[in-house]
């Protein structure tokens, strides 16, 4: 009886845990997110983006947690350029794509934490794939209708634009992935929050290690 009474509150504690790590996580990414959309504009959301709140997507070679932390940091920014872009009804597409976009690529990341340079693919591919699928309704509902840099007009070219959003947001997603999450990565992993985490996790076996330069 003793033996059940003392786990129960451990349990409790570990979910609490868990439940706060995940919040923090999405209220980094939302805030860092709504600081990008405020002074990068277009460039956090648009056609042709660098979204630097997803360097953070880094934290899915630490800890689980930061699935759907991410993911619900996603939406929640989301939501909040609707007001801020005047996408209207048609922000609720990035609302739930873009946030799905997310959380695939965190959860491939955390999947193959064991080789980092790998698992930050994850995020790049996954934005690349769908947010050009929806990118072209959110575009023309606010005024874009030709693909930009070119006088194609999206309607009628969807496969030309999406192909655009594909490398568009593929090259734009990589960079900030490996010019700043990357480096995030290899600067917390110089640190005890990584041991910490695992601890926490009650994980055993080598965590991910930081790629080294050269």
């Amino acid at each position: 009886m003793s033996h059940l009474s003392t786990q129960a509150p451990a349990a409790s504690a570990e979910s609490a845990r868990h439940v706060a790590r995940i919040g923090m996580i999405a209220a980094v990414y939302a805030a860092l997110t709504l600081v990008a959309l405020l002074f990068l504009g277009s460039l956090a959301w648009g056609p042709v983006q660098f979204r630097v709140s997803e360097a953070i997507c880094a934290l899915a070679l630490l800890t689980a947690d930061a699935v759907p932390g991410l993911a619900l940091g996603c939406a929640l920014a989301n939501l909040a350029n609707i007001v801020l872009s005047g996408t209207g009804m048609l922000g609720m597409l990035d609302v739930v794509f873009g946030s799905l976009a997310t959380a695939l690529g965190a959860w491939f990341t955390w999947r193959n934490r064991r080789r980092p340079a790998l698992a930050l693919m994850g995020p790049v591919l996954a934005n690349a794939l769908i947010v050009p699928a929806y990118l072209p309704l959110m575009l023309q509902g606010i005024g874009f209708y030709t693909i930009p840099f070119t006088n194609i007009a999206i309607d009628g070219a969807y496969p030309a634009m999406y192909v655009f959003g594909l490398l568009a947001t593929g090259i734009g997603e990589a960079v900030v992935m490996y010019v700043l999450g990357l480096p995030l990565f290899r600067a917390l992993s110089r640190t005890t929050l990584p041991r910490a985490l695992a601890e926490d996790a009650g994980e055993k076996g080598p965590r991910p290690r930081a790629v080294r330069k050269g």
